[in-house]
């Protein structure tokens, strides 16, 4: 049961195939796309400006999204929002990503296909360009990203995807067993391998291509 709430008259709008954890919390104006994640303990208060979570979105763990009056805060389709992070009154384009603990302050872009670093902050107004990677207190643009860094981020937001569609399937509220079965199950997974593992990866792939 989505815990969903309305202020002066206006509900959250969640589309049929969005998957929102329960214990997370819309109020007011917040409209959720097809395919739309939205973890445990998230926050998107839509009491003073619009929240609109584009298509094939997600907002991880305890990621709080909240606005300011007569603005939308939008996260485009394709955006990836890592735990705990912090977006306010800002614009995350197509297929970016936020890393965990980011802050993404007042009228900030995050451009398409780029990302924030983990615990960087963006300050109001600032603008990353397309395709680069900002870190930092106070995040500076770093470099552009390569084509093996933005495969592996497509690959990431797919998990995140196809997760909407296992908890939408089989995640349920249940009691917790006593002591582990045996032959106890795993959950059965294709790797997603942290970022430097997986450039890594791709590398030797191509080094032994060569030889």
């Amino acid at each position: 049961m989505v815990k969903v709430y309305s202020i002066d008259g206006i509900t959250p709008v969640v589309h049929p195939l969005a998957y929102v954890h329960p214990s997370a919390v819309l109020i007011g104006d917040v409209i959720l796309g097809a395919g739309v994640y939205v973890g445990p303990c998230a926050s998107l208060r839509g009491d003073f400006g619009r929240i609109v979570i584009e298509a094939g979105a997600n907002i991880q763990d305890a990621c709080i999204v909240h606005g300011i009056p007569g603005e939308d805060t939008v996260i485009e389709e394709d955006g990836h929002i890592g735990h705990g992070a912090i977006i306010h009154a800002a614009r995350i384009c197509r297929n970016a990503k936020v890393g965990m603990h980011a802050v993404i302050n007042d009228h900030a872009e995050i451009g398409e296909s780029a990302f924030v670093g983990a615990l960087a902050f963006v300050k109001a107004g600032m603008k990353v360009p397309a395709r680069t990677l900002a870190v930092g207190m106070p995040a500076r643009v770093l470099r552009l990203l390569s084509d093996e860094e933005l495969a592996w981020k497509r690959d990431a937001t797919r998990q995140y995807q196809q997760l909407t569609e296992r908890s939408r399937a089989t995640l349920r509220e249940t009691v917790a067993l006593t002591e582990v079965e045996p032959d106890r199950a795993r959950i059965k997974l294709a790797d997603v391998l942290p970022l430097g593992a997986y450039k890594l990866g791709i590398s030797t792939k191509a080094n032994m291509e060569k030889s």
